[in-house]
């Protein structure tokens, strides 16, 4: 086992790898240490670092400025103490079979549109991971693991930090759905992700590092229990989070301590959802409140009536009225939200097992109850077999912390901390619940034979408890028992005549009386349904100011891929150019993008607006974010003046005095800086990155053992705390235990696994603050973590080099940055806007690094892209043989710039220079659809590299969607049907693919008369290959398609009863909206006789086609998944469709006009060429 610092609520704790060996020390021995601060290098406590040529690294600590003793006697009191064995913790390695993911994309994946569970997709800074390789063979993974008397735990650090498996000891019930097999599948928000257990969803749903190795350590409780700590800096908010999971003697809760950091200095939407899976069997039923009357949709823009819902939903007829309770009754994937649920607990039970699990938190910071199932139809199962081999489909119970809906956010403030708990713990022999509580769970069914039964389950052994039926004044039950969990209570009562289900009260006492759990019936109050969200107006048509700042707000917030934000705002400020909301606003969303100069120019205007006749503001938000932007450019004096100002509003002192600290401390004012720091943790004493900035003015100003006291503080409140450790080794250094200093650097860096992003972070946290020298022993110890030194991560040297510049150390600057310009590029994708600063100065002190551009670009273009262009230009001239620039510069011209012929110029080039990335080819084709370049050159460049196109799937599919629409559907088929494909979660678009080859077959036999081999062709096109991944969905469009040619070759055959059939079939549920499969569906109408309801349709395509043609494109506010649809080929579809209501109508030649139309935008639509092709 390895110890770790954590305390909360009476825990004994003791940190992790730095900590362990600071025990041994003795308080007579450090006592004896003194050291004295000279302010020259060459002094510091331990070695300066010796280069030579090979560059070797040690620790750097600067000394404290007087001598003190520094007292460890208090850690060696933390590891002391007795172990209770009523909590077991331990480690062991777990073999599973696991089914192969490729190395992560080396090419960084730029924002362009992407839909993820209704919120931006960004790539970046990660790396997608979206190749599955299909190869399946044993791994070995390491397992810490819980367990009590009742239950028994599995955590895997390396898969997310989830909780692999939970056990009932006491009926060997798996309450959380246990994997037997590790298989991906594109899921996360990266790609590979996987089911079963419980995974930590934040600052996004499926959180992008969900599929990677988390920080952990553990913890004991003066109470016995115990703890594992599972946690890390997320890189795309650099938000912090961890989640402790603890068992305690003698009780089958699963307790989980969930907090969250935002150690940046600007605010920050999040959510955070825990989402554990169950095992789903017709049997099993979702739990929610009995209060509970309507459930959600994603995004809120549909409700259902709970528990029987009798509305469409989610594309499924529930009119009839159905208990949408049951996963049983659900036939395509859905997602049920409790609306508005004012109770603590929900949960779920599989009646045919008699167990389940239940659900507790505070409903205030804990607002979000949903459930999650891919349903039991076809596509569920075709789910069920992607993401496991033998253990069945899955339900999710989701529990959200300051959200109540996917997506919705809540805001996280600079410094701020939020803390919450959950409990979980299964249940048996309860046949539901009705109430829960962490003591207890009841449930109360009234019989056909108006016999009531009750049932207790409780979270520990009371014995002498007592549970009670009452009516009133009447007691129906009442019996003392012994009950644990292990033993739960169930019993019946008769009802007199008279009473009735709502005059019931069923409650269970402790035996000295307190109640444990108690449940008294209501009737339903029978609210309305809530309005629906609907999506917002385009700025110019919002009435007001406020109007467009709160609905900026709101977008910003939920991270809407539909709406910019800053369109709401700017437009506000058109109107108003004073408007202090929006502009600060749009002030803040320039300083997170880096845009420095327009962020000052907006919060100036907010600050003259609220300033005007000399007047102090109430609010200090503007001051505060212009203070941050001031500083980012080093304007330090002018940046003090604002946060000075910032801090006479109570709700920015926090943020404003830690940031005054920082500067106080780049001034080297430590005792300043103490004074100010001081000022900011009585405002918000678990800012963690404040603690920590404490213990470092504490060090510099000599005051060691007030430092170390504070180090562990800061572990207290954040047990996984680089920083806090970090200190600790710099404070024993100090007074002169280099040994042992060195030593709990050591052990530091195996905590810290080697993750490069968490040195740099915690070096640019002490640069932040101008402790250059600590940073660059963090950064040192980063180079020597990497093993080899040629394959040091390149931001490491950039940033040693600038912290170096910072001490006036130039010819070492230069040395680093000339290392850094020689590291392998390869997923080299900054994240840190401090970055900026050092990149520039590497470009300015050796020009000639075609690297620094390169990265600076990537930083860069997601906020600033045409700086990013101009980077990555400088990087291309410098070095033109580097290839993925040119592929970056392919990437910017096409999307930022919208130039074609640059992008496909530059896209060419990386090709001919590096051919062997099978994703280039796939970006590449996706502009030239765009440009619309000829078929035959699109297919040829494919064709001539189709080995390493066949290596991602993605680009194969673009392959064979040319090979169909140039005349070789027959070499598409034979791919189709024997490779295996693996699909992002919402798409289908293989197999689209797949019933484009089979129709494209169909009609070329049809032409040549081959009529019953077009059958037969057509007939396929309903199949739904076991390869392709894609299971058949609730409503298959593409069906009504198939079935109408498959009428059509009937009819040719002579075989009319047949046709009329297919005819049925392909009109058998009417679809909505514009599209090529409504167009077959008329026709078939119009097979049937039914002229007037086909008439209406191709109206309805002619309409649409008229209207997206004069158009903007129409955005789903609502969407869950998607990429976005370049304009080109938005305008060709449009022209295509309308064609087709032409041709409906009978109007040949405007059909035909427009499929040219369709054409000459797409060169590759199937639908247009196969209308013009000879019939």
């Amino acid at each position: 086992m390895r110890p770790v610092c954590a305390s909360e609520h009476g825990e004994k704790t003791v940190n992790g790898h730095p900590f362990r060996s600071v025990a041994r020390s003795t308080p007579s021995i450090v006592a004896r240490r003194r050291g004295v601060l000279v302010g020259r290098r060459d002094t510091m406590a331990l070695d300066r670092p010796r280069r030579g040529r090979r560059g070797a690294i040690a620790m750097r600590m600067p000394a404290p400025r007087t001598s003190t003793s520094l007292v460890v006697c208090l850690l060696a009191a933390c590891l002391s103490g007795q172990t209770d064995d009523a909590v077991r913790l331990w480690e062991e390695a777990l073999a599973i079979p696991t089914y192969g993911v490729a190395p992560p994309d080396p090419n960084p994946r730029f924002y362009q549109g992407r839909v993820y569970q209704g919120a931006r997709a960004s790539y970046y800074p990660y790396a997608a991971s979206d190749r599955l390789t299909g190869v399946k063979e044993d791994r070995t993974y390491r397992a810490v693991c819980l367990e009590n008397t009742y239950v028994k735990l599995q955590v895997l650090p390396e898969l997310g930090g989830r909780i692999f498996t939970a056990a009932d000891k006491t009926n060997g019930h798996d309450f959380f759905y246990r994997q037997r097999v590790i298989k991906p599948a594109l899921i996360g928000m990266l790609g590979a992700w996987i089911s079963g257990g419980v995974e930590w969803n934040v600052p996004h749903h499926h959180r992008a590092s969900t599929f990677m190795t988390v920080d952990w350590t553990t913890a004991e409780g003066n109470d016995g229990s115990k703890t594992i700590w599972v946690g890390e800096t997320e890189l795309r908010h650099r938000l912090r989070w961890i989640v402790g999971v603890t068992l305690k003697p003698d009780c089958s809760l699963v307790q989980l301590d969930v907090k969250i950091f935002n150690r940046t200095p600007v605010a920050t939407p999040f959510l955070f959802w825990i989402n554990p899976a169950v095992h789903a069997t017709p049997e099993y039923q979702v739990i929610f409140p009995p209060s509970t009357e309507w459930a959600v949709q994603h995004g809120k823009p549909e409700f259902a009536s709970w528990p029987i819902a009798r509305q469409i939903y989610g594309g499924v007829d529930y009119t009839s009225g159905v208990d949408i309770r049951w996963w049983k009754n659900h036939p395509a994937p859905v997602s049920f939200f409790a609306w508005n649920s004012e109770e603590d607990f929900f949960g779920g039970y599989d009646h045919g097992k008699d167990a389940g699990v239940l659900h507790v938190a505070d409903h205030h910071a804990v607002p979000g109850k949903k459930f999650f199932e891919w349903g039991n139809g076809p596509e569920g199962d075709a789910w069920t077999r992607i993401l496991t081999d033998e253990d069945g489909p899955y339900l999710e119970l989701m529990a959200g912390a300051y959200s109540d809906n996917q997506p919705d956010y809540s805001w996280i403030q600079p410094g701020e901390a939020k803390e919450f708990r959950h409990w979980w713990y299964p249940v048996r022999n309860l046949g539901g619940a009705k109430n829960a509580t962490i003591d207890a769970a009841v449930n109360l069914e009234l019989g056909k034979d108006r016999t009531a039964a009750v049932a207790f389950n409780t979270t520990r052994e009371h014995e002498g408890a007592v549970a009670m039926l009452v009516a009133g004044d009447r007691v129906l039950l009442q019996e003392e028992i012994s009950i644990s969990p292990a033993r739960p209570f169930r019993a019946e009562a008769a009802l007199p005549a008279g009473v009735e289900l709502e005059d019931l009260r069923a409650s269970l006492a402790a035996p000295d009386g307190r109640e444990l759990v108690a449940y008294r019936p209501a009737k339903r109050a029978g609210a309305p349904m809530p309005a629906p969200v609907r999506k917002p107006a385009p700025p110019k048509d919002i009435a007001t100011n406020e109007e467009l700042y709160l609905t900026g707000l709101r977008l910003e917030q939920l991270f809407s891929p539909a709406f910019d934000p800053a369109a709401y705002y700017e437009e506000a400020v058109r109107r108003d150019p004073g408007d202090y909301r929006a502009n600060t606003a749009l002030g803040l969303l320039h300083l997170k993008g880096a845009r420095y100069e327009e962020a000052e120019a907006c919060l100036r205007a907010a600050i003259a607006r609220a300033t005007q006749n000399h007047i102090r503001p109430k609010d200090g938000e503007a001051f505060y974010y212009l203070g941050a932007v001031l500083k980012a450019q080093g304007r330090l004096d002018a940046a003090w003046n604002e946060f000075q100002r910032a801090v006479w509003s109570a709700a920015w002192q926090a943020a404003g005095y830690h940031a005054l600290a920082e500067i106080a401390c780049m001034r080297g004012d430590f005792a300043k800086a103490l004074d100010l720091v001081e000022h900011s943790l009585a405002c918000n004493s678990s800012n963690a990155r404040a603690l920590a900035l404490r213990s470092a003015t504490l060090r510099r100003l000599g005051r060691l053992d007030e430092a170390y006291q504070n180090v562990l503080a800061t572990a207290a409140v954040d047990p996984l705390d680089f920083r806090a450790a970090n200190e600790l080794c710099l404070a024993l250094a100090a007074v002169g235990e280099r040994a042992q200093a060195a030593e709990g650097a050591e052990r530091l860096g195996a905590w810290m696994r080697g993750e490069v992003h968490s040195y740099l972070e915690l070096a640019v946290e002490y640069g932040g603050a101008g402790l250059y020298e600590e940073a660059c022993g963090v950064l040192d110890r980063a180079a020597a973590a990497a093993g080899d030194e040629t394959k040091v991560y390149p931001m490491v040297y950039y940033f040693l080099g600038w912290y170096s510049a910072k001490q006036g150390r130039d010819a070492e600057a230069a040395d680093f940055y000339a290392r850094a310009a020689r590291m392998p590029p390869d997923y080299c994708f900054p994240l840190r806007f401090e970055a900026i600063d050092a990149l520039a100065d590497a470009m300015r002190v050796n020009p000639s690094d075609a690297r620094a551009p390169y990265y600076l670009g990537n930083l860069l273009y997601d906020h600033q892209p045409r700086r990013a262009i101009e980077a990555w230009e400088r990087a291309a001239s410098l070095n033109p043989a580097f290839a993925p620039v040119h592929r970056n510069l392919g990437n910017g011209y096409a999307r930022a710039a919208k130039d074609p012929a640059k992008a496909i110029a530059s896209f060419e080039k990386a090709i001919a220079l590096a051919p062997g990335d099978a994703r280039w080819y796939y970006e590449l084709d996706c502009i030239y659809e765009a440009a619309g370049a000829p078929v035959a050159k699109r297919l040829g460049l494919l064709r001539a590299h189709a080995d390493v196109v066949a290596e991602r799937d993605d680009a194969l599919t673009r392959m064979l969607i040319l090979l169909i629409r140039s005349g070789n559907e027959d070499e598409a088929l034979a791919v189709l049907r024997t490779r295996r494909f693996h699909n992002w979660e919402g798409s289908s678009e293989i197999h689209r693919v797949y019933v484009d080859a089979c129709l494209t077959r169909g009609h070329r036999l049809f032409r040549a008369k081959e009529h019953a081999r077009a059958r037969e062709a057509y007939e396929a096109a309903l199949e739904y290959p076991e390869n392709l991944e894609v299971g058949r969905p609730y409503r298959d469009r593409r069906a009504c398609e198939a079935h109408y040619f498959i009428g059509l070759a009937h009819e040719a055959l002579g075989d009319g009863a047949a046709a009329r059939v297919c005819f049925e079939k392909a009109t058998a549920r009417i679809l909505e909206g514009a599209s090529e499969a409504r167009y077959h569906q008329a026709c078939a109408l119009r097979k049937l006789g039914r002229d007037e309801e086909a008439a209406r349709i191709f109206d309805g395509l002619v309409a649409h086609g008229v209207k997206e043609i004069a158009g903007a494109a129409s955005v789903d506010y609502f969407a869950k998944f998607g990429e976005k649809q370049s304009e080109r080929a938005r305008v060709a579809q449009a022209h295509y469709l309308l064609g087709l209501g032409y041709r409906g109508q009978g109007k040949d030649a405007e059909a035909h006009a427009e499929f040219r139309a369709a054409l000459d935008l797409a060169p590759d639509h199937l639908g247009a060429h196969a209308q013009l092709a000879p019939r």
